[in-house]
């Protein structure tokens, strides 16, 4: 009996958690952690309790815009990269200005600031290409350090020559422009301090308090993933 016992009885199960399983699941819980967060960050916004006026920045980048669905999601307004330097055109402007004014949403434009180039040749070329309307935003100036421009004026010659930009696109707009500031552009220029304007700051997920005196618009999701608009959009906020 004993022997008949011994050979029907089976060795336990066990569980093999070998170091090279254990590394495995680590890598796989890693990877569906890293997929969920990109995931989220895409389609992440402020609430709308708090910021009830939202909308994006949109550019070339993005592609065939398609405005009505866009609308569809909650965009309030729109900024559309117009101009950068002093020769460079953004190719879907014209599209983009058409498009987000039949999808009957608020609609302004954008130039990028060079250090590189003289304000009075950016201020040409920024006239040049975006009309004149009652109806659009305030423009928008984007200050930050550019790829491929190695250029660090004195503060009193960014200024300077900052002014002049100004003064010469808010004739032609008739509004006071807006200035979208970077952060090390901010560390470096004290923008802020040194310039009257509207303030529009970036910072992901997190509120920013880079500037001088308060934000009025804050770019709270550069990676805002929408229908109807290829790669991502800023996702951008008004203060209430």
């Amino acid at each position: 009996m004993a022997s008949v016992l011994l050979e029907g009885r089976r060795e336990p199960s066990r569980t093999l958690w070998t170091p090279g399983r254990i590394i495995l699941a680590v890598l796989v819980g890693l990877l569906a952690s890293a997929l969920f967060l990109w995931w989220y960050s895409g389609r992440w916004a402020p609430g709308r309790d708090r910021y009830s006026v939202q909308g994006v920045a949109i550019s070339a980048a993005n592609g065939e815009v398609e405005w009505p669905t866009l609308r569809a999601q909650g965009i309030d307004f729109a900024y559309l990269a117009a101009t950068a330097g002093n020769d460079r055109r953004d190719e879907s402007f014209g599209a983009n200005w058409a498009g987000a004014r039949s999808a009957g949403l608020r609609f302004g434009a954008t130039h990028a600031y060079s250090l590189c180039n003289l304000a009075s040749d950016q201020a040409r070329l920024f006239i040049s290409s975006v009309p004149r309307d009652n109806g659009a935003l305030p423009p928008v100036v984007t200050l930050a350090f550019e790829a491929g421009c190695a250029a660090r004026p004195s503060r009193d010659v960014v200024l300077s020559e900052l002014n002049t930009f100004l003064n010469e696109i808010e004739a032609h707009s008739g509004k006071p422009a807006i200035l979208r500031i970077s952060e090390p552009f901010e560390q470096a220029y004290q923008v802020s301090s040194g310039i009257n304007r509207t303030i529009w700051l970036d910072r992901a997920y997190l509120v920013p308090d880079y500037a001088a005196h308060p934000w009025v618009l804050w770019t709270a999701n550069p990676n805002r993933h929408l229908r109807g608009a290829a790669g991502t959009v800023d996702w951008t906020v008004v203060k209430p």
